[in-house]
């Protein structure tokens, strides 16, 4: 299966040297197991392009707020590199129509295809680090990610899930949620975990991530949802 990306190229302002790193940032595990010979998947970009990731937004916040704290500035990290803001950077990008994944992966939609999206962005970022060096992979993320920080900070959405319904749930019924986990699907590099969040004995709502972690916060965010809080 042959994908023009001159398109997305243009989209973000920079023209691979070495196209064949571009193909490979698209493509997905399932395409490569359900097309044997079509070339390498786009973990180990993924890999190398979340590192990169995590250098430019922690140096860029470091210089853009000198007065805050270390915990904040996690705070603030963590709002621009997670699934729910990649996966939105990768919409705007309009990566969905480059992806090469399988038939059957290519029907996910939700928070599975937000989670192969984000995934993208990130196999992105590495294959500019190595085909532009490090001002190419920066450039990237200061236009498309870093970027979104201001609205992030005045919409408070930095306050993660988590600890804004142990503050909403204490304040309204003096109880302090607690998550289980209630499945684990899918392969070992593929893990899905599903996670309840509870008020005493009742399940407000459930969430789901590729870390226990992850789905603990989405089932936060869904039960502020269910709460309106």
């Amino acid at each position: 299966m042959e994908i023009n990306f001159n398109g997305f190229e243009k989209i973000a302002n920079y023209e691979f040297a070495d196209k064949g790193l571009l193909k490979k940032a698209f493509t997905h595990r399932s395409f490569v197991n359900e097309n044997k010979g079509h070339g390498e998947h786009n973990e180990r970009l993924e890999f190398l392009g979340d590192a990169v990731l995590e250098l430019v937004i922690t140096d860029f916040l470091f210089k853009k707020y000198p007065e805050e704290s270390e915990g904040s500035l996690t705070l603030y990290r963590a709002s621009l590199v997670n699934t729910l803001t990649l996966s939105k950077v990768a919409t705007t990008l309009h990566m969905n129509e480059y992806l090469l994944l399988s038939k059957g992966e290519s029907k996910d939609e939700g928070k599975a295809r937000d989670n192969i999206l984000a995934n993208t962005v990130e196999a992105v970022i590495g294959a500019l680090y190595l085909d532009g060096g490090y001002d190419a992979s920066r450039d990237f993320i200061l236009a498309n990610i870093a970027v979104l920080i201001d609205d992030i900070v005045t919409n408070e959405s930095w306050i993660d899930a988590k600890s804004k319904f142990q503050e909403k749930a204490q304040e309204a019924t003096s109880i302090t949620p607690l998550y289980k986990t209630i499945r684990e699907s899918g392969p070992d590099h593929d893990k899905k975990f599903t996670v309840g969040v509870y008020l005493d004995i009742k399940e407000v709502a459930q969430g789901i991530g590729n870390s226990k972690q992850e789905a603990e916060q989405d089932a936060a965010g869904n039960a502020l949802l269910v709460k309106g809080w």
